[in-house]
């Protein structure tokens, strides 16, 4: 059993494992599972955008207008799992999602937003004015060419999701080794426990 820490643990383990498999581009996507409206699990792939500044949360862009933002609102809790195939290591990341949106209250927020729009490729932000996502195609023609300021800020379609981890599920395949990060509160700091469990 290990002690207890203020600092996540698991977050050096991550990053190391994001630079040792940095030669792969699929090292940046993981699988985010949401809870459908019917219970059910709903998952997608999606792309890792960094962590909010100075702390474990974990950045991911995504368009308003997609299923999963109405999964969360009704149920704000998910999981990543994250596998990296050079080092043979899984992350499995639960915990709950805070949507930024341009509705936010909080100008900090929104700064953080619009720091994660220009941070993105312009044809990842080009993909937030195409027609909504999930939604029956309506005819056979080929979509317009749209062009975007780069100067301009976020789109309405774009938002934020900031997932804060609560539980951290580690699996390193090549030293047969797993161990589990569970984080409580305590007087208001979020502090993490370790156990090394059976893989």
């Amino acid at each position: 059993m290990g002690g207890t820490v203020t600092a996540a643990p698991w977050k050096q383990l991550l990053v190391d494992a994001l630079e040792s498999n940095a030669h792969f581009k699929h090292s940046s996507f993981f699988q985010l599972a949401t809870v459908g409206y019917n219970g059910r699990p709903s998952n997608r792939t999606v792309v890792f955008r960094g962590f909010e500044e100075d702390c474990d949360k974990i950045q991911i862009n995504t368009d308003c207008r997609s299923r999963k933002i109405e999964e969360l609102k009704h149920c704000p809790f998910a999981e990543i799992c994250w596998y990296f195939t050079d080092s043979w290591e899984q992350f499995r990341i639960n915990g709950t999602i805070e949507t930024i949106d341009g509705s936010n209250p909080d100008p900090r927020k929104l700064q953080q937003r619009e720091k994660c729009w220009f941070a993105s490729s312009l044809n990842s932000r080009l993909q937030y004015l195409g027609p909504n996502p999930g939604l029956p195609r309506l005819n056979e023609e080929p979509p317009k060419e749209v062009i975007l300021d780069r100067s301009i800020g976020p789109v309405g379609a774009f938002c934020v999701l900031v997932l804060d981890p609560e539980q951290v599920d580690y699996l390193n395949l090549k030293s047969n080794q797993r161990l589990v990060f569970t984080s409580t509160h305590v007087n208001g700091v979020k502090c993490w426990t370790s156990e090394e469990i059976n893989p």
